[in-house]
C-alpha cells in the first residue's frame, strides 16, 4: 500500500506539473515548435534546440514521457498488492490504476491531433478536459491508497460527499470555459473589467465563453461557502474540513489572480499562475470528492473497526501484555 501510495503522489505531482506547463507551451506560443512533426520533433527525439518554442515544446513532451512511465510504474505496482487491503477489490487503488493508464495514452493521442489541427480551439479544450480527468483518477489512487489522510475518515459525509460531487462538475465547467476562453480568438478580451464588464470589445461567442466562465466561477465560489460552512457545523473529520476550506482558499486566490490579470491586460505570467492555481483548484475539490466518499472497501473498513487500538480496553502502545 505504501508503495502504491508513494507512486501516486509521484504521478499526481507530475501530471499536475504537465498541465501547468501545458499551459507555457500554449501562453508562449511554443504549441508548433516542433511543426506538425509528433511524436518527434522534426524527425529526431534530441532535436538541436535551435529555437526557444522547440526547447519549450520538446521539454512538455518530455514532460508526457516521464508522466506516462510514472503511470505505468504505479499501476504495476497496485497489480502486484492487489490482495493487500485498499488495493484490489471494488472501491481500491488498482482499478483507477488501470483507468489511468488509459487516459494518459488517450490524452497524448489528442496531443497529436492537437498539433495536426494547429491547435483547434475545441481540440485543445478536449485535450485539457482529458488532462484534468486523469488528474482526478491520480488523486483518487492516492486517496484510495491512504494519502492526504484518508485513513483517519472511517465513514461516508453522504451530505458532504453530494455538495463535493456539485463542486467537481462546477469546477470541471469552469476550467474547460476558461481553455475555450484563452484559445477562442477575441474570447479572452472581449470583456474588459473585472468583475463585470466596463467594456465590451467583442460579441458573439467569445464574449458567451468570456461571461459564462466568470458566472460559473463566481457560482463555484459561493458554493465552496457553503460547503466550508456545512462541513464546520457537522464536524466532519479533519481532513474533510481541510480540504474543503483549502478549496475555498484557492478559489479565492483563483479569482484575485484572475482579476489581476484583466486588469494588467494579460501578462504572461498571470496567465501561467492562473492556470497553475486552477489546476490546483481541481486537484483540492476532487480530493475533497474522494475524501468524503469514506472507505469504499469492505477490507479497509474491517481494519478500521476490527484494530485493536480503537477497541474499548485496547492496550497502550509501547506496552506489553
Amino acid at each position: 500500500m505504501r508503495t502504491v501510495r508513494r507512486l501516486g503522489y509521484l504521478a499526481l505531482v507530475l501530471g499536475f506539473a504537465q498541465i501547468v506547463f501545458g499551459a507555457i507551451v500554449r501562453i508562449t506560443g511554443s504549441g508548433m515548435g516542433c511543426g506538425d512533426h509528433w511524436p518527434d520533433c522534426f524527425g529526431s527525439f534530441t532535436p538541436a534546440p535551435n529555437s526557444p518554442n522547440l526547447l519549450v515544446e520538446i521539454s512538455h513532451r518530455y514532460g508526457a514521457a516521464a508522466l506516462s512511465l510514472a503511470i505505468v510504474a504505479l499501476a504495476i505496482a497496485a497489480w502486484r498488492n492487489r490482495r493487500e487491503p485498499g488495493v484490489g477489490g471494488r472501491g481500491g487503488a488498482l482499478r483507477p490504476s488501470l483507468l489511468a493508464i488509459f487516459l494518459v495514452v488517450v490524452a497524448a493521442l489528442f496531443g497529436a491531433v492537437t498539433v495536426k489541427m494547429e491547435l483547434n480551439p475545441l481540440v485543445v479544450a478536449t485535450h485539457l478536459a482529458i488532462a484534468m480527468s486523469l488528474l482526478a483518477v491520480l488523486v483518487v489512487v492516492v486517496v484510495r491508497g491512504g494519502g492526504l489522510g484518508a485513513t483517519t475518515v472511517s465513514s461516508r459525509s453522504q451530505r458532504t460527499f453530494r455538495s463535493a460531487q456539485a463542486a467537481v462538475g462546477l469546477t470541471f465547467l469552469a476550467l474547460v470555459l476558461g481553455a475555450l476562453t484563452a484559445n477562442t480568438p477575441g474570447a479572452a478580451v472581449a470583456c474588459q473589467g473585472f468583475p463585470w464588464c466596463t467594456a465590451i470589445t467583442e460579441h458573439g461567442t467569445p464574449l458567451w465563453i468570456q461571461v459564462t466562465h466568470r458566472i460559473i466561477a463566481f457560482l463555484l465560489l459561493g458554493h465552496l461557502i457553503g460547503i466550508g460552512i456545512g462541513v464546520r457545523k457537522r464536524s466532519e473529520p479533519g481532513p474533510i474540513r481541510n480540504a474543503a476550506w483549502a478549496a475555498l482558499g484557492v478559489v479565492i486566490l483563483q479569482i484575485l489572480v484572475a482579476a489581476a490579470m484583466v486588469e494588467m491586460h494579460f501578462p504572461a505570467s498571470l496567465r501561467s499562475l492562473h492556470q497553475a492555481v486552477g489546476t490546483a483548484l481541481w486537484i483540492v475539490v476532487v480530493a475533497l470528492a474522494a475524501l468524503a466518499a469514506g472507505p469504499l472497501t469492505e477490507g479497509t473498513s474491517a481494519i478500521v473497526r476490527e484494530s485493536p487500538s480503537r477497541g474499548e480496553f485496547a492496550t497502550p502502545e509501547g506496552v506489553s501484555t
